[in-house]
């Protein structure tokens, strides 16, 4: 049977005295235990027994309660940093693909500088002007191995000036204009450049033939050649200055004596320009004219006396009747 359908079906309890009730028996409880909680006359408690069995009891629950709040706490700190980590994660690659390009960037300029640093360290005996250019592109012309400069008639350059890298020698100049000139390289088959062998110091004339290696022909001297000779420039004609490094002497497999260049060991895309025309412009042409004895002083002007001596000298010279002539002598 329903509460509704029993005897006390009709009967109302109001609200507010049932919330009144409620509070009024709170506080009796309240005020039961704080009494009963007072210590004994001893300094004992009275329900320590009870509170000691309960704590016992409850410890072991409270802990098996706090697990699962200590393991979603320890979940909620994995989940976060997880989280935190990929967008870290993605924040740094962010950084280092907007990096990437400067480390190219820089690499690039390192390896400029330090080619600029080497072409720069270059030095020349007697000194010989140069200007640093870039090869720009290759040439298209009468010439099958030649390339275009940025540095033209403006910069000095004239036809015939010789073309180094930081590593030798690697061609000549052979047309220019304001801007921009046309440099023909060692390898070309029109390249025809005077060398010395540096052991031994014999002739001969580097030939250009389309290869990458060009031949030594017109060698001078029995055993004057071995594989491994350094090659350098002769400075015969006055082309190009003595000394300067071109490569290294090999048997090709033709037979023929050809040469590895040494430009050859980097690129070509910056070299320097010596503003050599011949070796009339590296002395002082006044001091190759000058007077003889010009640098000598003067003797100094003879005293009366000696003056007096030379007058007399000179007058009985001229005083002195001719010497005749032994017989039979001619006429």
């Amino acid at each position: 049977m329903a509460f509704r359908d029993g005897p006390f079906e009709k009967v109302k309890v109001p609200l507010a005295w049932t919330a009144a009730v409620a509070v009024v028996v709170a506080l009796a409880a309240s005020v039961i235990l704080i009494v009963s909680d007072r210590r004994g006359g001893e300094g004992g408690d009275t329900y320590a027994p009870v509170r000691a069995g309960f704590d016992a009891g409850v410890g072991p629950v409270n802990g098996v309660l706090a697990a699962p709040v200590r393991w979603a706490g320890s979940l909620s700190d994995g989940v976060r940093g997880y989280f935190f980590a990929v967008s870290e994660n993605r924040k740094l690659k962010r950084q280092l693909a907007e990096l990437e390009p400067w480390r190219d960037q820089a690499i690039a300029l390192k390896n400029v500088n330090a080619r600029y640093e080497a072409m720069l360290g270059l030095r020349t005996e007697p000194p010989v002007d140069m200007v640093t250019a870039r090869s720009i592109s290759d040439a298209r012309g009468p010439f099958a191995n030649a390339r275009l400069i940025d540095a033209g008639a403006a910069k000095g350059v004239r036809i015939g000036n010789p073309v180094i890298n930081e590593q030798g020698l690697v061609g000549r100049i052979t047309g220019t204009t304001g801007n921009v000139s046309r440099m023909l390289l060692l390898t070309d088959v029109a390249s025809r450049t005077p060398v010395l062998i540096d052991r031994t110091d014999a002739r001969a004339m580097l030939t250009g033939d389309g290869s990458g290696n060009p031949r030594l022909e017109y060698i001078r001297g029995v055993g004057a050649l071995q594989a491994g000779d350094r090659v350098l420039s002769s400075g015969d004609g006055g082309g190009i200055p003595r000394g300067v490094p071109i490569g290294v002497a090999a048997k090709g497999i033709d037979g023929t004596w050809r040469v590895k260049l040494f430009s050859d060991r980097g690129a070509i895309d910056y070299v320097r320009v010596m503003l050599f025309q011949d070796f009339g412009q590296l002395v002082n042409p006044e001091a190759l004219n000058a007077a003889p004895l010009a640098g000598l002083t003067s003797a100094p002007a003879p005293s009366a006396t000696q003056a007096a001596a030379i007058g007399d000298a000179a007058a009985r010279r001229a005083a002195a009747p001719a010497t005749p002539a032994p017989a039979g002598a001619p006429r």
